[in-house]
């Protein structure tokens, strides 16, 4: 059986997914055979395995952080919120129904499908995601497991399937990763390990502070103390690192970080820049798209949600959502689509990804995704599309203006394309295209080919670079987590950890101590 290690945060957000990134790649480095594994996820950014299994994006990136291909066992559960209070559960890669908040977390209101039990759904998985976990280990050398939110979540704790309960069941020891750019860290280690309970706090062997700025020694004064009050070790104090560039997993937000990077201000190879808007829809889903494009030297990517700022855009791309209808009607009521249309009779170019082509389209008929029946679509497209209850999960191959390129499927919707110019598996019509392929921009050729006949249709001159590799520049941001670690973490007393489980006689902090 191979060694663990549970990484939980203070909060969302505070660099879990970096963290487990940045140790796979500093273990495989070593040689170590390792893999990822969250238990649950909720995200809207996903990402089809090979076999057909839709797992959570942020895993998929820590599987190639760990060079191994990325498997539905290193997500069990996914959740994509479809509102506040009901999200589609995805078990084992398949969707398998709508289900409450309330339902999934142990009361009424199970998924609207029937193919899984009411009540207390959440610990009825918990038996599912153990068996993943196992499978992992019995596997590999090492598997290193993601948390959510934060572990200190006591309403939630009874029916928890990815940060204790997991780490209890399975005997894993746990490293709490605290955000100190929000301030409070050492009252949020603290007060994190004094919530749980004993038999909790036991599995808990330290801590990571994550995005230091500043001179370290000033903080190992404050170190000192907290390894005094809790009797635990502080296992690293990474420094605050600019432009990483990793894939986001929020579900109920939108993040703005994941299509910014340092390339975004590289000067262009031509004399113009390209500037490209992206639309802010509700539920936006795989806004990682367009980090292909912010990745190319000269190309600016921003997102917005006003009308007005679309006018100086040379590409605006509407992305994938989760809820094309409600998309629709809120580009309507704020004025893009009217700025939409205006665009494609003057034929400037418009992009449209998954949810993002569908609405681009004449007709939505859906009574799966939002039960909203006929709809008009902005009519920018000769496409139809009818709503499916069988998602489509796949892994297409083709080529595109000249040059192969790759992506993956992830929709109800069905598309029926009625004319204009192929392009992939949809079409194009002047200068606005439309396919359901998402990552199609990562194809290198094909974006360079992409990009070039945008910023002659702008009147932009724009020149792509001719050797930016995205799959390089990913390789580097996964190898500046795995030296984030390397180099400021402590990687003897990790492996210890790893290898051996918890560590014995591990105080228990009542709650209100000191």
């Amino acid at each position: 059986m191979g060694g663990g290690l549970l990484i939980a945060g203070t909060t969302s957000d505070a660099g879990k997914s970096v963290v487990t990134a940045g140790i796979c790649r500093w273990l495989v480095r070593r040689g170590v055979k390792v893999a990822p594994f969250k238990g649950q996820n909720m995200s809207l950014n996903s990402f089809v395995t090979r076999e057909g299994a839709e797992i959570g994006r942020a895993q998929a990136m820590q599987a190639q952080a760990a060079r191994v291909e990325p498997s539905a066992l290193m997500n069990p559960v996914l959740l994509k919120p479809g509102s506040d209070r009901s999200s589609q559960v995805v078990l084992m890669g398949r969707p398998v129904g709508e289900m409450s908040a309330r339902g999934f977390f142990g009361g009424s209101g199970g998924p609207s499908s029937g193919k899984t039990p009411h009540g207390g759904h959440r610990q009825a998985l918990l038996g599912t995601v153990l068996e993943c976990l196992e499978e992992l280990r019995g596997t590999y050398d090492a598997v290193i497991c993601e948390g959510a939110g934060s572990p200190a979540e006591i309403n939630l704790r009874r029916t928890d399937i990815v940060n204790m309960g997991i780490a209890r069941a399975a005997r894993l020891p746990v490293v709490v990763v605290g955000d100190i750019d929000r301030g409070g860290v050492f009252a949020s280690f603290f007060g994190t390990t004094a919530l749980l309970a004993p038999e909790d706090q036991a599995l808990v062997a330290g801590y990571v502070v994550n995005k230091f700025r500043g001179d370290v020694t000033l903080l190992e004064p404050g170190i000192e103390m907290l390894r005094g009050l809790t009797g635990r070790h502080t296992y690293g104090i990474l420094p605050y690192a600019h432009g990483l560039g990793i894939d986001e997993e929020d579900g109920l937000r939108v993040s703005m970080r994941g299509a910014v990077r340092e390339s975004a201000v590289t000067p262009p190879v031509g004399e113009d820049v390209l500037r490209v808007a992206v639309c802010a829809v509700p539920l936006m889903s795989n806004f990682t798209d367009v980090d292909a494009l912010a990745a190319e030297p000269g190309v600016v990517v921003r997102f917005v949600d006003r009308p007005e700022e679309l006018i100086d855009a040379d590409l605006v791309v509407v992305p994938g959502t989760r809820g094309t209808v409600r998309a629709l009607e809120w580009l309507r009521e704020r004025g893009l689509a009217a700025e939409l249309a205006r665009r494609a009779a003057e034929g400037r170019p418009v992009l449209g990804i998954c949810g993002g082509f569908q609405l681009l389209g004449e007709h939505i008929e859906d009574e799966v995704e939002s039960r909203a029946g006929s709809v008009a679509g902005l009519g920018l497209l000769p496409v139809r599309v009818r709503f499916a209850a069988e998602k489509t999960l796949a892994r297409p191959v083709g080529e595109a203006l000249g040059e192969p390129v790759e992506g993956y499927e992830i929709h109800h919707g069905v598309a029926q394309v009625l004319g204009g110019e192929a392009f992939l598996d949809g079409c194009r019509v002047g200068a606005v295209w439309g396919t359901h392929w998402h990552g199609s921009l990562e194809s290198d050729g094909f974006r360079r080919r992409f990009l070039e006949q945008v910023a002659r249709a702008a009147g932009r001159r724009f020149v792509p670079a001719p050797d930016t590799s995205f799959g390089a520049l990913r390789e580097e941001q996964l190898d500046r987590l795995g030296d984030l670690i390397e180099e400021h973490a402590d990687t003897d007393a990790l492996l210890r950890l790893i290898e051996q489980g918890p560590p014995a006689g591990l105080p228990f902090i009542p709650p209100g101590a000191p």
